[in-house]
């Protein structure tokens, strides 16, 4: 009797060190409550950005335009920029909802970008029950990997590449005539999409990774592909930054390093997936 009892709690219950198999219904509503707690903890980060929305805006969205900002400084100290006075530019707010419309989104991109690691975090929890345990080693610490390099992106965007751009756009003049009075949206969209942008395209070692894994990149094509992802590379870079070639190349540097790292994580990543194919 006892082990036919054990019999069947072993047809219900998985054994210790396995997952219980859901189904596809399962999987979804699984899906949704991971998602449904990572967008609650943007929204609470988000509630408390808005309430410090005047701050957020002086001391972060037009920081970059100050001639106190680190690297204006740097480039002051060795001269390579005039800061005497200040940064020729003012912004308006043309419509009646424009100011209050871009506080939101100022404050959904600061939840994003600061609860990024638990959205990440959540996203692996999602996704670990379905490896295997050799795989989830594989894969042990992808969390801490993908926050760090978000950050680095979100920083470097942030702190090199945006007040360059934003100290071009403003002293390039084809007229004394012609007043550089920028719309307040506009300046908000460029702030947040440049660091947002550089965050995202600062993940390629780990989307190179994952497809490497599931067989879909390999060294050799990204190496015979090297000469088009410059191309692809450079024309990101011109979007990402106005019309000056200096600020373009500085983006594209970092970019193209990581595209290599890339290359050398997908050797070793096939050399591993050959090994254990050939087992």
């Amino acid at each position: 009797m006892q082990e036919q009892i054990s019999t069947k709690r072993g047809k219900n219950k998985p054994a210790p060190g396995e997952e219980k198999e859901m189904s596809f219904l399962e999987h979804l509503e699984e899906l949704r409550w991971h998602l449904i707690r990572a967008l609650v903890a943007i929204v609470l980060v988000m509630i408390v950005a808005f309430i410090n929305i005047e701050w957020l805006f002086d001391k972060i969205i037009i920081a970059p335009m100050s001639y106190d900002f680190p690297l204006h400084r740097i480039l002051c100290y060795l001269r390579e920029i005039n800061c005497e006075g200040s940064i020729p530019m003012t912004m308006q707010a043309i419509k009646p909802y424009e100011q209050f419309v871009n506080s939101i989104v100022i404050a959904a991109v600061v939840g994003f970008v600061v609860a990024f690691p638990y959205v990440a975090w959540e996203i692996w929890r999602f996704i670990k029950p379905g490896l295997r345990t050799p795989e989830r080693r594989a894969v042990r610490g992808n969390v801490f990997v993908l926050s760090f390099l978000f950050f680095t992106g979100v920083s470097f965007s942030y702190f090199v590449v945006l007040p360059l751009a934003l100290q071009f756009l403003a002293s390039w003049s084809i007229s004394d005539k012609i007043v550089n009075d920028w719309r307040f949206g506009n300046v908000v969209g460029m702030v947040t999409q440049v660091a947002l942008a550089g965050g995202i395209l600062f993940e390629m070692p780990v989307i190179a990774y994952y497809l490497s894994k599931i067989g879909l990149l390999t060294p050799q094509f990204m190496k015979s592909y090297r000469r088009h992802a410059v191309v692809v590379l450079l024309i990101l870079s011109a979007i990402l930054t106005p019309p000056d070639p200096g600020t373009m190349i500085l983006i594209f540097m970092p970019l193209m390093l990581l595209y290599e790292i890339s290359i050398v994580i997908s050797r070793r990543v096939n050399k591993r997936r050959e090994r254990e194919l050939a087992s």
